[in-house]
């Protein structure tokens, strides 16, 4: 039998320290007939890869911020193969402090810090909930979505989160805006989608059903009827109804 180096006699088990080390090791010693040495380093592989993408280096957050696991924005937080991604939000910042001893509003703050994290996730490839930033501030969802409706009013924009770009829970508003700087301001669809943290497909989408609505509302202005024919839900329609109301009143 020949023997190892003396360096790998030495130094070989040191390995062991490190989380990968640590990991093939629990694996050798807990499933050692149920995993070979090459399925047990394809696993650790993969686990260490796991570990360090939900584990950004702390050098790189600052005071006033956090990390925390939010929603892929190209899975739905619904969908059995949802993904997280860990992103680094700023919760208060040195110019929210600034502000505050400035006079301004602390709900003011409250409503642009709201927006703030929205945009830092997405910017991330993350999408935030109002119940994820309900947990950051020890507040109910509704009052977080009051924020940010009072922001996106206020600045007339929508903000970029969970309901709106994957269309989930009662968030409509943002339709209702879209269609609103297409329609009645007469925007082109590419400024109006960077306006309001859409894609193109996602607003030529929802003119094409404002314009759906449209047809049957001239033949048909029952709200019921316009749901069944289109198949679009009955709170939605509503807000284009209400939007082609605006029209005949400021043609």
């Amino acid at each position: 039998m020949i023997k190892p180096p003396q360096a790998q006699k030495h130094y070989g088990s040191a390995k062991q320290r490190f989380l990968k080390g640590i990991l093939l090791n629990f694996f050798q010693r807990e499933f050692t007939k149920l995993f070979g040495p090459l399925m047990r380093e394809k696993i650790v592989d993969e686990l260490v890869k796991l570990i360090a993408s939900a584990m950004p280096d702390i050098e790189h957050v600052k005071p006033g911020q956090i990390v925390w696991n939010a929603i892929d924005i190209h899975t739905r937080s619904d969908s059995p193969k949802r993904r997280f991604v860990p992103v680094i939000l700023t919760l208060i910042s040195d110019e929210d402090c600034h502000q505050l001893a400035g006079g301004t509003k602390i709900s003011t703050i409250a409503e642009n810090a709201t927006a703030r994290i929205c945009r830092e996730a997405k910017e991330q490839g993350a999408l935030l909930s109002m119940r994820d930033i309900g947990l950051f501030t020890w507040r109910q969802n509704s009052a977080i979505s009051t924020m940010r409706k009072s922001f996106e009013e206020k600045n007339d924009t929508t903000v970029p989160h969970i309901g709106n770009l994957h269309d989930m829970g009662t968030c409509i508003s943002h339709k209702a805006i879209i269609v609103r700087k297409a329609v009645l301001e007469k925007k082109d669809p590419t400024k109006v989608a960077q306006e309001t943290n859409h894609t193109i497909k996602a607003v030529d989408r929802y003119l094409k059903d404002f314009k759906r609505v449209n047809l049957c509302y001239q033949n048909n202005q029952n709200i019921d009827f316009i749901s069944q024919a289109t198949a679009i839900a009955k709170h939605v329609v509503k807000e284009y109804v209400y939007i082609i109301q605006q029209i005949n009143l400021n043609p």
